[in-house]
């Protein structure tokens, strides 16, 4: 079974629980502390996928740090998860609980890549827009490419717009050299 299956069975169960619980938005900010966490520290993450640290050690490094940030449901998930020698898809399951998550209270997730750092205004009508055309939440990630050049990427799910001037110029690279300018 795919690591990504196994991820979002776990994931899912979670979410059950977490709903029955009524912890439903502690465990998704926990969720997201646990990713942002693991990405800043690579070192944590090779010590819950590693086979040969005894679960005892990683339980013991997950108490540590997050026993007083997060809440019970969640650190016993975690325990849970590390006696079934599941430690390795911890951060898959916390990225698939998150995803799980918007899903359920209708959160789409867009990027924008553009080549310099949007204005709030600007950043402000770019959500007004996505907002409208998919409905519900929207969370807008913001990131800055300077080999854009001039322009922006946006990408909404499984759909990206792109108008940055580096796209346009690839185009009529491709164009000139294919013959039909």
């Amino acid at each position: 079974m795919s690591e990504l299956t196994v991820a979002a069975r776990y994931a899912k169960a979670i979410i059950d629980l977490s709903q029955e619980q009524n912890a439903l938005e502690a465990v998704n900010n926990d969720m997201a502390f646990f990713l942002r966490t693991l990405k800043a520290n690579s070192q944590l993450a090779a010590v819950l996928s590693n086979p040969i640290i005894s679960h005892q050690k990683k339980l013991a490094v997950l108490t540590a740090l997050f026993a007083d940030k997060m809440s019970k449901v969640t650190l016993e998930f975690f325990k849970l998860m590390i006696n079934k020698g599941r430690g390795e898809v911890l951060y898959t399951t916390a990225h698939e609980f998150v995803n799980q998550y918007d899903v359920i209270k209708h959160i789409t997730q867009a990027t924008v890549v553009s080549a310099t750092l949007l204005s709030d205004a600007n950043k402000a009508a770019l959500l007004a827009e996505v907002k409208a055309a998919v409905g519900g939440e929207v969370t807008l990630d913001a990131k800055v490419d300077e080999s854009l050049i001039g322009g922006f990427v946006l990408t909404v799910g499984d759909r990206q717009v792109d108008t940055s001037i580096a796209s346009n110029l690839k185009k009529l690279k491709k164009n000139f050299a294919q013959g039909i300018v």
